[in-house]
């Protein structure tokens, strides 16, 4: 687990393939968050970073990362604080706010509705290029999927193992959620789907766009900036 700043908690959670240094520290979010006065917990998710990759399937219950956030939250003890996440990280955090978690704010980034309420077919993706990642050539289309997961080291067997964990965001849920959310994505990311259905579905939900696509808007700078505008609001 990553800890930079001191003040109010912003609990943030990666995307897939990545880690809390790689979305949150390497580019300057972190730190910019930091510096505008609040204290920001980054965990290195189950099957990522510095955490743990087991290959036993009793590692891997339905919704298993639902349950370790939830038990880094006890850890730390944990009342008054925000969260968000990225992709992945975003799909954990909405999942958590449909089961009834009351932040003070959430942050859905890199997410459209689709991707929450559709995730069957990103698992499928995903887990065509973990298999395919041996044969998978420049210009098809799990080339960049492949080629990340080769740069983060992700191991293929865990990572196939957590994508089976992860269920569905209906509608119905997300329409039920009472967290005042922001849906921040880049303008060209629609990977996970349309987040303006996303931020008009939620009922407290705004939409900001950053520069960037899928990949690339963690890290700009805006990204930082936007987070921080909206806790600071």
């Amino acid at each position: 687990m990553h800890e930079m700043g001191k003040g109010r908690t912003l609990l943030l959670l990666h995307g897939l393939f990545s880690s809390a240094y790689v979305n949150w520290i390497k580019y300057g979010t972190a730190h910019h968050v930091a510096s505008a006065g609040f204290r920001v917990i980054m965990p290195d998710l189950r099957a990522h970073g510095e955490s743990a990759a087991p290959h036993e399937a009793a590692a891997y219950p339905q919704d298993v990362l639902i349950k370790d956030v939830r038990a880094l939250i006890a850890s730390l003890k944990l009342e008054d604080f925000d969260i968000g996440g990225f992709s992945l990280g975003a799909r954990t955090t909405a999942k958590l706010l449909s089961q009834g978690l009351q932040p003070g704010r959430a942050i859905l980034s890199g997410m459209g509705l689709e991707g929450l309420s559709g995730w069957a077919q990103r698992r499928d993706f995903f887990l065509t290029a973990i298999e395919r990642r041996a044969s998978v050539e420049r210009g098809d289309p799990y080339w960049m999927a492949v080629q990340f997961m080769k740069t983060m080291k992700i191991d293929p067997v865990a990572a196939a193992l957590l994508l089976d964990t992860f269920g569905d965001v209906q509608p119905v849920e997300i329409a039920k959620i009472k967290t005042e959310t922001l849906v921040l994505c880049g303008r060209e990311d629609r990977d996970n789907g349309s987040p303006v259905a996303l931020a008009d579905l939620l009922p407290h939900g705004q939409l900001k766009e950053i520069p960037g696509n899928h990949m690339n808007c963690v890290t700009m700078p805006e990204m930082g900036q936007a987070i921080v505008d909206f806790l600071a609001a």
